[in-house]
């Protein structure tokens, strides 16, 4: 099992010195790391990243609201391969006609990444979870809509917050995962109190066996009121623990 850092936990120290960050996040054990909003930093960032040893498979920009062909093209240049919109407000999944355009703008944008290479995949939050369609989640109503290419990064967190279980959110969307954001804490909105992971309420471990076409396992705080590398490295090292005790 790899994981991978989403840079967005950073982006106040990425805001005063990009080099700097990344040297710290190799330093602390990260081999991967997930950019967001890469393009404006893809040379700077790609600099960083080769200087430090690291790898980005995966990255965050917004598909649906920007330049996609600008997107994909610094997506190639920092060699991600699998760029995935992070973020469709709570309105867009409220019902069903919304969500099948939202689909239709998806699959599309994945005809024009296979065009570089890249894979497309979406993002979640809690109200994808919250919000039911046809008797189930508006997120796995939305899964049944995509293109066969299409990947899901399942945001474990906002899964629960969302009133659902991770493991069985998981269990349903299959081999579709192959991203998972791993975070903890006490599955409120207020993301101050999100915590390393294995210290909260979400079963992370059962979270990433449940995820059984996994590739990439990313860490992320969307905030945390500690040293956010000290809160980064904890959750590496827990991982790392649980991971070695499996091989045991």
């Amino acid at each position: 099992m790899s994981y991978s850092l989403q840079l967005y936990t950073l982006r106040n120290a990425i805001a005063e010195d990009l080099p700097g960050t990344i040297k710290k996040v190799a330093e602390i054990g990260f081999t991967q790391v997930e950019p967001y909003n890469f393009v404006a930093t893809a040379k700077e960032l790609g600099a960083a990243l080769k200087e430090n040893g690291l790898t980005a498979p995966s990255g965050h920009a917004p598909l649906l609201s920007q330049d996609q062909d600008e997107i994909f093209a610094a997506a190639k240049e920092l060699g991600i391969s699998t760029v995935i919109d992070p973020f469709l407000p709570a309105e867009h999944w409220q019902d069903a006609e919304t969500i099948q355009a939202t689909a239709a703008k998806l699959n599309a944008a994945a005809k024009k990444g296979a065009e570089y290479g890249i894979t497309v995949g979406y993002h979640n939050h809690a109200w994808e979870l919250e919000s039911s369609i046809e008797g189930r989640t508006a997120l796995e109503y939305f899964e049944s809509l995509l293109d066969p290419e299409l990947v899901l990064e399942v945001d474990t967190y906002w899964v629960a917050v969302g009133g659902q279980d991770p493991v069985d959110i998981l269990t349903k969307l299959g081999d579709r995962v192959k991203f998972i954001h791993i975070k903890d804490g006490n599955l409120t909105t207020d993301t101050k109190a999100q915590q390393p992971a294995g210290q909260g309420k979400v079963p992370v471990l059962d979270v990433i066996a449940a995820a059984k076409s996994l590739e990439v396992g990313v860490v992320e705080f969307d905030d945390y009121s500690g040293d956010i590398f000290d809160g980064i490295s904890q959750s590496l090292a827990y991982l790392n623990a649980a991971a070695e005790g499996a091989k045991a």
